[in-house]
């Protein structure tokens, strides 16, 4: 897998900020949507404090590490889907979490079956489509042209 091109995907979903800021759900984060927990060097520092892109890289690094375990987790097959695949679902990861991917039980069914046009119609039928609309089109239309691709 690229890890270069889905940084660079999530980049644009997630955003990229050099310095920690609040989230949507108020919890400090920082770079590509890093949460921001007591086991990081950042934890206490305020609101404004300046990251460097080293440290940004490197938590992005560690987060999709876990993004990617969750998703062999969640697929068990996930680097035998197509690369497509494989960066659409963890980019979904990356958002969701693994416990909220999980809940997307036909989605997955479609994906387990190959049959990629489902599995973008499942995606679009979820309440993270709706909260998310942009995102979820997006990453849905993508994977609604690995079916045309077959």
């Amino acid at each position: 897998m690229n890890l270069d091109k889905l940084q660079a995907e999530i980049s644009v979903d997630e955003g990229k900020v050099d310095t920690i800021y609040l989230c949507t759900e108020n919890h400090p984060t920082f770079g590509i949507g890093h949460l921001i927990t007591n086991n990081d060097p950042e934890y206490k520092e305020v609101i404004g404090t300046k990251v460097s892109e080293t440290r940004i890289r490197e938590a992005f690094e560690s987060d999709i590490n876990t993004v990617l375990k969750d998703c062999e987790i969640l697929y068990s097959d996930f680097y035998e889907l197509p690369e497509e695949a494989q960066h659409i679902i963890a980019n979904m990861c990356f958002q969701l979490g693994r416990p909220r991917l999980s809940k997307f039980k036909m989605m997955k069914a479609a994906v387990d079956a190959r049959d990629f046009k489902e599995a973008a119609n499942q995606m679009l039928d979820s309440r993270w489509a709706k909260q998310t609309p942009n995102r979820a089109e997006r990453l849905a239309n993508r994977m609604l042209n690995l079916a045309m691709e077959q």
